[in-house]
């Protein structure tokens, strides 16, 4: 039911592509990398064996190693941490 929703939903607002609940698991382990976590956690999530088969997510990241932030970076960034 939840499955036929989703489709139903991606319809509704013009999507083309096909969508479905697993939409949610590849998008999701797209942006995973883009706010820092590395493959090896994101492997674990969705739990694979081998790294290199999720390595087709970073895909979407221009940034490299490191256009990784570190949590001070996020801190400074927001605001916090300056007296």
């Amino acid at each position: 039911m939840l499955q036929r929703d989703v489709r139903e939903a991606a319809r509704r607002v013009g999507l083309t592509q096909r969508v479905g609940c697993h939409t949610f698991r590849h998008s999701s382990a797209t942006h995973l990398p883009e706010t820092g976590d590395d493959m090896r956690t994101v492997q674990e999530l969705l739990g694979r064996r081998d790294v290199s088969t999720i390595m087709l997510y970073t895909h979407v990241l221009s940034k490299g190693g490191l256009g990784v932030r570190s949590p001070l970076d996020v801190d400074l960034a927001e605001g916090r941490g300056q007296d």
